[in-house]
């Protein structure tokens, strides 16, 4: 069994008999409830999860190596996947129990843009952590039309100083092409909503035309992340949006240059999420809150301190089963910088947010944010009611199962109410953290898609390669 494929198999704790054997030793009523909080009855304990090789799988690594996963009963094997469309396919199939997944698939999923299937998430994974890296070339362009301050270039850079590079290619009949991970990824989503802001038209969807590069100024297209380096290196692409370590790979190999992070483009925006079928969570109701547990408090672990654990997660995450890069390149992102240019490292505290700000709830309003993109680029090929998104997110995104594992936790005494956003109805307050500062309102997905300047709004719809409506 190789590395790449299923690594080794978590320890069992058998919880009944050490909670019974500990509890003759302690005297403080309050700590007996805490020691013996029942432990919950697995419908299944032996469990395989999947992941793609990025730094942002860490809640799933973290929880095996610190025995979260045992302190629940679970015996897990994590296995990394070829690609996201793989990973999704063997989830359905059942051949994975759940997996770290972009938050845009078990969305995609859900709505039937691609594979149709019912596919939930009960609990975010992380915030931010993806750039956008163009190649050399491009950047040299692109400079001229950046401003900078004492040799260095101001951030962050919009797309705006991409478009007359864009322009210029077309003149001499070139197109300009750039990768993303998967038509329903954040880095999809990301990359357009920068180009967009900048005035660069990133294309449209149809049902008959999934190539999303109808009407386009830019050319996107599915790249698996590890490739993405070389890919743009050979000039099949001159620029691509992915997570960590593939935009900090650029920098050490001398390929590219990230010319902004996904925290520029929305601050604090939701990135993976873990995902199991709607079916797996009806049949393995106790063992999903188990597993939502111990990825809790992995996230947890991962914030704690003000980063105090990141070097060890770091030293973890390079191990060949895991993301499997060398450790200065994880390090670069992971432990609070960023790397722009070679040289040009500077402070980015919340690159990679595990807990913090309540990181690990799933928010319906992020769930509907990703409906309103899909609705702007035409995967959703018809105007929807604000209802509709409002009762998609809901059968997707699920806090109800979260906030029980929240509970649980806090009843064990292993994390602290505050940590949690206790009494939410699922959605944030109006957010303005976008780097166009368009407000958005989870709750008026339409009138936020009449605020944005390019993307279908209303009835609007593709035709053809012309918007109807």
């Amino acid at each position: 069994m190789s590395n790449d494929q299923t690594i080794r198999l978590s320890r069992r704790r058998f919880l009944l008999s050490s909670a019974a054997l500990g509890a003759a030793a302690v005297v403080s009523t309050s700590v007996v409830s805490k020691a013996l909080a029942a432990p919950l009855k697995l419908e299944k304990d032996v469990v395989k999860l999947g992941f793609i090789k990025l730094t942002d799988m860490a809640p799933l690594a973290v929880a095996l190596e610190k025995g979260y996963f045992d302190d629940e009963g679970l015996q897990v094997s994590l296995e990394a996947q070829a690609n996201w469309k793989v990973l999704l396919d063997r989830v359905i199939t059942g051949e994975l129990d759940g997996a770290h997944m972009l938050a845009g698939q078990p969305i995609g999923a859900t709505i039937g843009f691609g594979t149709q299937a019912d596919v939930i998430a009960p609990l975010s994974m992380d915030l931010n952590g993806n750039g956008i890296t163009v190649s050399n070339a491009i950047w040299e362009e692109m400079k001229k039309h950046v401003e900078m301050k004492d040799g260095k270039p101001v951030h962050p850079i919009s797309a705006a100083a991409l478009k007359p590079v864009i322009d210029g290619l077309k003149a001499e009949g070139k197109s300009f092409k750039m990768g993303m991970v998967f038509p329903v990824s954040t880095h999809n989503y990301e990359l357009r909503y920068w180009l967009a802001a900048g005035g660069v038209n990133p294309g449209f969807y149809s049902p008959e035309n999934v190539s999303g590069q109808i009407l386009a100024d830019a050319l996107l297209s599915v790249t698996p992340p590890p490739q993405m380096p070389a890919t743009m290196e050979a000039g099949t692409i001159m620029g691509y949006c992915v997570g960590e370590p593939w935009n900090q790979a650029a920098v050490f190999k001398g390929v590219g240059v990230p010319v902004i992070t996904d925290d520029e483009i929305w601050k604090n925006n939701p990135e993976k999420v873990f995902g199991v079928t709607k079916k797996w969570s009806e049949e393995n109701p106790n063992t999903l809150l188990a597993i939502t547990k111990a990825m809790i408090r992995a996230c947890m672990w991962l914030d704690e301190g003000n980063g105090k654990n990141r070097a060890e997660a770091v030293k973890l995450l390079s191990k060949s089963e895991y993301v499997g890069a060398d450790e200065k390149v994880i390090a670069n992102s992971m432990t609070g910088t960023f790397e722009y240019e070679k040289g040009d490292k500077r402070p980015v505290p919340d690159f990679n947010v595990f807990f913090k700000y309540f990181a690990t709830y799933p928010f319906y309003s992020d769930c509907v944010w990703y409906l309103t993109q899909m609705r702007r680029w035409g995967q959703i090929a018809e105007a929807k009611s604000d209802a509709w998104y409002a009762e998609t997110a809901a059968k997707v995104y699920r806090p109800d199962i979260y906030m029980k594992a929240a509970e649980l936790l806090v009843a064990e005494g292993k994390a602290k109410k505050e940590d949690f956003p206790m009494g939410s109805d699922g959605y944030k307050p109006v957010d303005d953290g976008f780097m166009d500062k368009i407000p958005y309102d989870g709750k008026k997905p339409n009138a936020y898609l009449d605020g944005l300047k390019i993307g279908l709004k209303g009835k609007q719809k593709v035709v053809g390669n012309a918007i109807e409506g």
